[in-house]
């Protein structure tokens, strides 16, 4: 029988840097007895985002903040908006060039990720926040 769920996950950031989800999001799959469909993840703010990303060598994360700290420099006399510090805006750009939302399907009540992806909220702030992700499961 076919189903939809909606749930969210409250993550709690660090700071600047990768947050892995993935564990959490699949437990709350296995939770809702989720076999079959498509699950959808979007996040609810402006200065984070969601990838999928390989996972298990965690130097991939630090290359991968090393290129978008040179691509989108913290300081950077183009930006005006810097309401919120020197991260405000850089924080921005790299949400709009990332992602904000994520579908992954789901075969046998597991997510249908590769070998070595994971699913990761990406914190753009350099200090800690709690960000919201908005889940969606269809299927059976």
């Amino acid at each position: 029988m076919w189903t939809q769920h909606l749930g969210e996950l409250t993550v709690a950031t660090s700071g600047r840097g990768f947050t892995d989800v993935t564990g959490e999001l699949a437990h709350w799959l296995s939770e809702r007895g989720a076999r079959d469909g498509l699950v959808t993840l979007f996040i609810r703010h402006t200065s984070a985002s969601l990838v999928v990303h390989e996972n298990a060598d965690p130097e991939v994360r630090a290359d991968l903040e090393r290129f978008f700290s040179r691509l989108v420099a913290d300081g950077d006399p183009l930006f005006r908006h810097d309401a919120e510090g020197p991260d405000d805006m850089p924080a921005h750009v790299r949400a709009v060039l990332t992602q904000t939302q994520v579908a992954i399907p789901v075969r046998g009540g597991r997510l249908d990720l590769g070998t070595w992806q994971g699913v990761s909220v990406w914190e753009h702030r350099t200090h800690p926040h709690r960000r919201t992700v908005s889940l969606h499961f269809a299927g059976t």
